[in-house]
């Protein structure tokens, strides 16, 4: 009797059949194409806070030298900004200008792995503008 119930098991016991291992991998390829440009979404949005944060950042070492100079016709440059001790993302294009004798600045930020495109619209940070643009805008010059 043991040997009929051992010899029925083994004979039910052989795996996957092919129509099951396919609709399996159907079933992973859907999600994969859901889920692929959903996290590639949420990665722009990343690089955009990060370019937002540096702005930010900027805005605050330049506000800072302008405090320590204010008669300074010297221009702002990326360069000025990292020696007052700005840290920001090295993938990242900066444009600044402005001095802090005239009391305004500029700032705009490209990054092509970003929502931003260099040939459209850039984040930008103006200091006579209210800061931090809600949208995308022209780049500095």
């Amino acid at each position: 009797m043991t040997t009929k119930i051992r010899k029925s098991l083994d004979e039910r016991d052989k795996g996957f059949t092919l129509i099951e291992l396919l609709v399996v991998i159907i079933i992973i390829g859907i999600l994969a194409a859901i889920a692929i440009p959903v996290f590639l979404n949420q990665r722009k949005k990343g690089v955009d806070a990060s370019m937002k944060s540096d702005l930010k950042n900027a805005a605050t070492i330049a506000e800072t030298i302008t405090v320590d100079a204010p008669t300074s016709t010297t221009a702002f440059t990326t360069a000025s900004l990292d020696a007052a001790g700005w840290k920001h993302d090295s993938t990242t294009t900066f444009t600044v200008s402005g001095t802090p004798a005239a009391g305004n600045f500029c700032i705009s930020a490209h990054n092509g792995a970003g929502s931003t495109t260099a040939a459209t619209a850039e984040w930008v940070y103006k200091a006579d503008n209210g800061g931090l643009s809600a949208t995308k805008g022209a780049k500095c010059a």
